[in-house]
């Protein structure tokens, strides 16, 4: 084993800041005469993307972390995490960014999709054997963002006033729980805290994650978040990424020398960085354990895929279908075919492939006619030229031809077949379209850039999608789309050419699309269409969502409506067929005004690449759903008890305090946290305490196996020394069970769980509620328990 402060001695001032400095995009510098080899990072919240455009390597795609929250079981979490940590070291990547704890403190979030719970403590299990199954592969997670990244509106700027109590209890709480499981690694956000950017914030980075909590490892700043080299440098930080704009380099290494920032400090980042390679195995002298048996990739995005959903209505058991009862299924909606599996911004990944909820009822349902009407599209976007119409696709880089298989060209990071970011100019997607049905069709760009599109040797555009000026960010995360109408004759080849030319040195950011729509009927005619096929057939299975401009990384929603005409579709089929059942794809709360019109509700979250294999599942009754909810649902977006995402004056007030999620709520929402139905019946029979450790007996009363989330929560019998919510989950376990099987959970209660935030963690005894519950309004058993 090498030691670590031999090596640091052996590394001059310039090699020690080097280490602490994004050489490019994603990675650290290799130290060749030390032994350390280049430190490679990559996104991977659902999937490990990489550090560029590979479409021969594609990656898996898991469920939205939402859906992983759902699960309600950590040894999911934790097979989910093997796998992605089995995916980095395949790409040779040593640190995932991920996963994700941020607060669901409101649904207006727009990233709310890619954080667990509403709950600290459910984020925090749930989070750390995510952590523990990536870890296994020896690959470092980076937990994030540290803290208050709640809401993305302003998100590089804002200064999130948190107040002490709320920011310990709630915010803080997950990234605790993963410090003390043993994460390599944390993430600063952007926002400042309390009037300090995260990046320079000592107070929270420092003395609290890395001296009271004990953390022995690297803290990274979000990309481009570090902006002072000395802030940046005393307050905790220990690699500032990416190469681009970075306030350190040369620049520390003369803060260094001039006294502003001690070397000790810069000594304790690099050992930290030093320790993470040994860990990771990109430094020699360490060796690594052996790694888990193999995860089967598909397997594991079905599983969690099926336990996430959350079953939220089932009237009449309409669920699940008898495949020999149905002769004809309608299946309805943009999102059938067009599955939307994860959200936008830097979650995405590219899968080897996509099952649709169409492609999945038909394969499994052989012999039935499953028939598809679009209904009603909430793209904004058109989607992407694809289908028996287009000739496949060529894509050319500087000349150079590359292999692709759709009409989206996507990177961020490195450029194709190793051509260096400042040589890239020009990119060319060619291709040829032979019609099927003459008439009016429609051609779309959308990304950003600028642009040539020719068809049939006529220029339909040329220009830049945004404004001059628009910065990187928004650049990247505001795409923008042009149409274009052109006619076409049918069985008439016509070829086309979409162009994309850069300002040096920006390829390191690719987003391309070319869009196509055929001709067809208006969207009355297309409701009118879904209807009719509803109302011929055995049941109607509605999916509809939401779409990549309405949950993405840096924006907010501004409703929780479904886009587009979603809600008059849902209402329409239900009106003419009572079997309708309707598919929410969603990776976070919508409303749902026609909720008691369905015959069934399903949420399916954002469900990866197995979506449609895992919803014939479910629909058939080959797997239960076994979901809960990880947060609440609410009937009216005014319920909600907070909304506000926008900052006023660069600041935005968590005035709430802790009362986030279930803790604030007054009215009754439409699904509340925890809940969720299966395919059985469960008898609660027994609650024991073993001194703060809950035993929960009950018995499986259905006919067939099953699956239950025994969930804990406490009630404080008199008022303490701060506010209390009325109850709060303490703990969970869950419970499967063959027909008439009786089993017993043991939930330990920690004691955090008895504990507030007031000038320190203070326990507060006295006699407290012990409520075993199916979910947060569905209470079973009761015990008290005294503490002295």
């Amino acid at each position: 084993m090498t030691d670590l402060d031999d090596l640091l001695g052996r590394l001059t001032l310039v090699e020690k800041v080097s280490l602490l400095t994004g050489q490019d995009f994603w990675s650290l510098p290799a130290v060749p005469h030390i032994g350390l080899r280049s430190l490679v990072m990559s996104d991977g919240p659902v999937g490990v993307r990489g550090t560029g455009y590979t479409p021969e390597d594609p990656s898996v795609a898991l469920p939205s972390p939402t859906a992983l929250a759902a699960t309600w079981d950590t040894a999911v979490a934790e097979r989910a995490g093997r796998l992605l940590g089995q995916e980095a070291r395949r790409k040779g990547v040593h640190v995932l960014l991920g996963p994700t704890v941020n607060m669901h403190r409101t649904p207006l979030n727009g990233r709310h999709f890619e954080c667990y719970s509403e709950d600290p403590l459910l984020t925090g299990e749930i989070a750390a054997g995510f952590v523990a199954g990536v870890q296994a592969h020896s690959v470092g997670t980076t937990v994030k963002h540290l803290v208050g990244n709640d809401f993305e509106t302003d998100r590089m700027t804002v200064d999130v006033r948190i107040p002490e109590r709320a920011l310990r209890e709630i915010y803080l709480a997950p990234f605790e729980r993963v410090a003390a499981a043993g994460g390599w690694g944390v993430m600063s956000a952007y926002n400042g805290v309390n009037g300090t950017p995260m990046a320079a914030n000592g107070r929270l980075q420092d003395e609290i994650l890395k001296r009271e909590w004990g953390f022995d490892g690297v803290v990274v700043s979000d990309w481009r978040a570090a902006r002072d080299t000395v802030a940046a440098a005393l307050g905790g930080l220990d690699i500032a990424m990416p190469a681009m704009d970075n306030p350190w380099g040369p620049a520390l290494v003369e803060a260094v020398r001039s006294g502003a920032v001690p070397e000790e400090v810069v000594d304790d980042k690099v050992r930290r960085v030093l320790r993470l390679a040994a860990r990771t195995g990109a430094l020699d002298g360490h060796r690594l354990p052996e790694p888990p048996p193999a995860e089967d990739g598909d397997a594991v995005a079905h599983e969690v895929a099926v336990r996430s959903f959350v079953l939220a209505r089932n009237e009449r058991a309409t669920l699940p279908l008898r495949a020999a009862d149905l002769t004809r299924v309608a299946v309805i909606g943009a999102l059938a075919t067009d599955a939307r599996v994860l959200g936008g911004g830097s979650a995405q990944v590219t899968p080897r492939h996509v099952i649709s909820p169409l492609d999945g009822l038909r394969a499994a349902l052989p012999g039935v006619d499953v028939a598809h009407a679009v209904g009603a599209d909430p793209r904004p976007f058109l989607p992407p030229a694809q289908g028996p119409d287009w000739a496949p696709f060529t894509f050319s880089a500087e000349g150079r031809d590359f292999g692709v298989d759709t009409a989206t060209i996507r990177w961020l990071g490195d450029p194709p077949g190793g051509l260096p970011v400042a040589a890239i100019s020009t990119l060319e997607l060619r291709t040829e379209i032979t019609p099927a049905t003459g008439g009016d069709h429609v051609l779309a760009v959308s990304g950003f850039g600028a642009f040539h599109l020719v068809v049939g040797g006529e220029t339909l555009y040329q220009g830049a999608l945004h404004p001059p000026g628009t910065g990187r960010a928004d650049l990247l995360l505001h795409p923008r789309e042009r149409r274009f109408t052109v006619r076409l004759e049918a069985g008439v080849p016509v070829p086309v050419l979409l162009r994309q030319t850069f300002e040096p040195g920006m390829a390191h950011s690719v987003s391309t699309t070319l869009g196509h729509r055929a001709p067809g009927p208006d969207d009355d005619g297309l409701i009118a269409e879904a209807v009719e096929l509803a109302a011929r057939s055995d049941v109607a299975v509605v999916v509809v969502g939401t779409t990549e401009q309405v949950e993405s990384e840096g924006f907010d929603r501004v409703s929780l409506a479904l886009p587009g005409r979603q809600d008059e579709l849902v209402s329409r089929v239900a009106a003419a067929n009572p079997r309708t059942i309707v598919v929410v794809n969603a990776g976070s709360p919508v409303l749902l005004p026609w909720s008691e019109e369905a015959a069934a509700v399903l949420l399916t979250w954002f469900p990866g690449q197995e979506a449609g294999a895992a919803l014939a599942d479910v629909l058939l009754g080959v797997a239960e759903p076994g979901g809960r909810l990880p947060t609440t649902w609410p009937r009216r977006e005014e319920d909600c008890p907070v909304l506000e995402v926008r900052p006023s004056g660069g600041t935005l007030a968590y005035g709430e305090d802790v009362r986030i999620g279930y803790r604030g709520w007054s009215a009754r929402p439409l699904f509340a946290f925890g809940s969720g139905q299966g395919y059985t019946t469960w008898a609660y029979g027994e609650i024991a305490l073993d001194g703060t450790t809950a035993r929960v007996t009950l018995t499986n009363t259905g006919d067939r196996p099953g699956r239950e989330v025994v969930q804990v929560y406490l009630s404080a019998d008199r008022p303490g020394p701060v506010d209390r919510p009325e109850r709060w989950l303490a703990g969970f376990a869950t419970a499967t069970a063959a027909p008439g099987e009786t089993v017993t959970v043991t939930v330990p209660l920690p004691e955090r769980a008895f504990q507030v935030w007031d000038d320190g963690w203070r326990t507060v005894p006295g006699d407290y509620t012990v409520t075993a519950a199916h979910a947060l309004d569905a209470p079973r058993l009761t015990t008290t328990l005294t503490l002295p």
